[in-house]
């Protein structure tokens, strides 16, 4: 199978790139830059342009690129730049794969559970609750709906709504435990939100097994089935580090440092996401708990 992949060389996108060589796959990385990598496809989100005709022949495509959420403080200018690199590069994308002949089977399309809102509480949301409210939720809404030339052309489509993504080596985890391995790690607010979460191998693998089903189209959760509170994550986090979880952040200090609307949106929000669809579909979480989780992902460093 020839796969291409946007964002190839971000955290999901490298892994999942060196699963599907190791299984004997093909893999074609739509790249911005130039590069000596065979079958590499240039695109330019930016400016609009593709090179649709270095697309002909794959046979899935994997789209995770988009401008980092959390890397720096939300001003207006920031959000237009991430809601953009979202909706006009899924936009490109999508079209492109529509005029080709033929086209690819599938696409699995980058999304996360930031639609459900950042304040639904302890309530559990699955892929058919309807979107929540604010920035990420609208952002997330367009993002998906981007890919709409890609439905009306008949390929599979499938919106990968993510959780928290655990490595030891990238994302949010090496953040996260630096203070408890300072000494001075604990929950974050009130401890009372709640974080879905899914480690990189079963991120990986909810992918591959999404490119295999035909039958799953639409929405899909990659979260692992037990979400957990902020609080829990950090005691179990302490003592997987082996150490205390005992001097929380408050909540005041990361909306001093990141304003309001993006700490509440992203370090504070609460979303109990519960993956139906791939439960439903048969995939097997090789994660559950997170507590086991944590000390494989933490044991490989």
């Amino acid at each position: 199978m020839q796969v291409a992949i946007t964002g190839a060389s971000g955290l999901i996108g490298s892994a999942l790139a060196r699963s599907l060589r190791d299984a004997g796959h093909t893999v074609r990385p739509v790249v911005r830059r130039d590069t000596d990598e065979p079958g590499a496809v240039r695109w330019d989100p930016a400016a609009g342009t593709i090179d649709a005709g270095a697309l002909a022949g794959v046979d899935a495509v994997v789209h995770l690129a988009g401008a980092g959420i959390g890397d720096r403080r939300w001003s207006e200018q920031r959000k237009r730049e991430l809601h953009d690199s979202r909706t006009r590069g899924t936009d490109l994308l999508a079209r492109a794969l529509a005029g080709l002949d033929p086209r690819p089977a599938v696409l699995v399309s980058g999304s996360a559970v930031g639609y459900y809102g950042h304040d639904r509480g302890d309530e559990v949301v699955t892929e058919l609750s309807p979107p929540g409210r604010g920035f990420l939720a609208g952002l997330v809404q367009d993002w998906e709906a981007a890919a709409a030339p890609a439905v009306e052309a008949g390929i599979r489509t499938v919106y990968l709504r993510s959780g928290i993504v655990l490595d030891a080596q990238g994302g949010i985890l090496p953040r996260l435990a630096l203070p408890f391995r300072l000494f001075v790690g604990g929950r974050l607010g009130s401890g009372r939100q709640w974080v879905s979460w899914i480690t990189l191998d079963d991120e990986v693998a909810a992918i591959r097994f999404l490119l295999d089903r035909d039958d799953v189209a639409g929405p899909v959760n990659a979260v692992a089935p037990e979400p957990v509170t902020n609080a829990e994550l950090a005691r179990t986090l302490g003592t997987v580090l082996g150490r205390p979880s005992a001097v929380p952040a408050p909540a005041f200090a990361f909306r001093l440092a990141m304003g309001r609307e993006m700490a509440d949106e992203l370090i504070l929000a609460s979303q109990r996401a519960r993956p139906d669809v791939l439960v439903g579909a048969g995939f097997g979480f090789g994660h559950t708990d997170v507590t086991a989780a944590l000390r494989t992902v933490l044991g490989r460093t």
